[in-house]
């Protein structure tokens, strides 16, 4: 059975497999992903932060070490809450367990939203990005990273890949990947469809990154070599207005 999003990881022996995957010395999250989401936040002082899908919330950790003043984690996984619950307690930090397609905003609450590799399992993102619209105070931003749509329009087996073939890349829907034991269905959106949906959304869009490797996150040659050949994670930067329109 082909699992979406959250439901993926509340099988026990893909959690299991996926929190050994992230502990490897080179996995891709925190040699390639994080340090560009690091880039892109530049100053989290006093801000209150959410984030959507927020796994184990240790991200929620590394903000408040950057000054943040408070950090809500949402993610609709039974287990990646559980994991976030038995491993971090602090006053600044709450947690709640929510699926994405099912979550209320509150009005102007929040100075930063930020979402790691979750976007890729919905489907009605242009809904997500409304209401993440009013979640946030004027003038706040929204900072995510998705697998690339190089990599989402590429079939993709199980296993080391060693060749990537783009197909199909202008026919967005769900695909299924083989990753972890498992089928996950991911959902494959253009680039352009990204950017277009943050601006008809409201926002004005500041940045945009690739996963481009750097050479000090790596231990050996042979990884940092390979992980030049394709780019794994794209990253969008984009701001509510500071006024609204009365238009």
């Amino acid at each position: 059975m082909k699992d979406r999003g959250s439901r993926f990881y509340d099988h026990n022996d893909t959690f299991s497999q996926y929190t050994s995957l992230r502990e490897r010395p080179e996995n891709a999250n925190d040699t390639l992903e994080k340090p560009v989401m690091m880039d892109l936040l530049g100053d989290v002082g006093d801000k209150a932060v959410l984030d959507l899908g927020c796994g184990d919330a240790r991200f929620g950790v590394d903000l408040l070490q950057r000054g943040c003043s408070f950090y809500h984690g949402i993610d609709g996984s039974k287990n990646m809450i559980d994991l976030a619950q038995q491993q971090i307690e602090h006053e600044s930090i709450t947690l709640e367990r929510v699926d994405l397609e099912e979550w209320n905003p509150p009005v102007a609450q929040y100075d930063l939203v930020v979402s790691r590799l979750v976007f890729h399992y919905l489907e009605d993102l242009k809904t997500i990005f409304d209401r993440i619209h009013t979640a946030l105070k004027p003038g706040g931003t929204i900072i995510f990273s998705v697998e690339h749509p190089v990599i989402t329009s590429t079939l993709q087996p199980a296993g080391l890949r060693t060749s990537w073939v783009v197909d199909n890349y202008f026919s967005m829907g769900y695909r299924t990947q083989q990753w972890l034991g498992g089928s996950v269905e991911k959902y494959h959106r253009t680039l352009e469809e990204y950017f277009q949906l943050l601006q008809e959304s409201g926002f004005t869009v500041e940045s945009l990154k690739e996963s481009s490797p750097r050479r000090e996150f790596f231990l050996s040659d042979e990884t940092f070599e390979r992980r030049k050949r394709i780019p794994l994670f794209l990253f969008l930067k984009a701001t509510k207005k500071d006024v609204e329109s009365n238009c």
